[in-house]
């Protein structure tokens, strides 16, 4: 017999961010903004692109780096005592807690099959 939650809901950290990684940024921006109508904005000092997905959507952004693949990013209270529980449960630390300036901070962690998760306060 399955658990009833009914009435016994509480309310989880919210998906707020995703990000796509890419060897080739600018050309997989093309590829999304075709694709989905995406506007991906750029124009900023680190060529991040930044994507505004629509309504109802979340925000994301396509940026480059060695590693390829989609992460999400969770917002929490406390960046930190977020990462320190997944690694208490079998997470692994990528980048340790950092400033965003005048934005908050991020944190990113793997959990135990690989996949990329960031933690961030505003």
């Amino acid at each position: 017999m399955g658990q009833s939650y009914e009435g016994s809901m509480t309310m989880g950290r919210p998906v707020v961010f995703f990000d796509i990684a890419a060897t080739d940024a600018p050309a997989l921006s093309g590829f999304y903004s075709e694709l989905f109508d995406w506007r991906i904005d750029a124009a900023n000092p680190m060529g991040y692109g930044l994507v505004e997905a629509g309504e109802g959507g979340i925000p994301g952004g396509i940026g480059s780096g060695e590693a390829k693949g989609v992460s999400i990013v969770v917002a929490v209270d406390d960046v930190q005592s977020y990462l320190d529980k997944a690694e208490a449960l079998g997470g692994k630390t990528l980048i340790p807690p950092y400033d965003v300036p005048d934005t908050g901070t991020l944190a990113e962690f793997t959990d135990p099959q690989g996949n990329r998760i960031g933690l961030w306060k505003r």
